[in-house]
């Protein structure tokens, strides 16, 4: 009666461990899913950040531009087109300040994710 007892403890604790095993192994599956997702994420939060600084970059270049089309305007007088061409300048010069904005906060965002 005691071996019999003592097998079934035996068997009792190898199936406890073979559950203790397969709970571990359940949870590393989860923690590694969970790791692929805030990678992606973090991935997706950097490509849009790139995107970002990719449109900040092409207004300060239509800026630049629209500087040359004023400079040239000192040779040939248009009132018209200056007055056109300042009124653009604001508008990208607006531009480039909202875009800087979104980005700044954005990167607060991405930088918060990350902890």
């Amino acid at each position: 009666m005691l071996n019999t007892l003592k097998l079934s403890q035996t068997h009792v604790n190898s199936y406890l461990l073979s559950d203790c095993h397969m709970y571990i192994s359940l949870l590393i599956k989860k923690l590694k899913i969970m790791d692929q997702d805030k990678q992606d994420k973090f991935e997706t939060m950097q490509t849009m950040l790139n995107k970002l600084e990719d449109i900040k970059n092409s207004q300060e270049s239509i800026i630049d531009k629209i500087n040359h089309v004023i400079t040239d305007l000192f040779e040939n007088p248009d009132k018209d087109l200056e007055k056109g061409m300042e009124a653009a300048h604001q508008k990208a010069s607006d531009n480039v300040t909202a875009i800087k904005e979104v980005m700044e906060n954005y990167e607060i965002k991405f930088n918060k994710a990350q902890l």
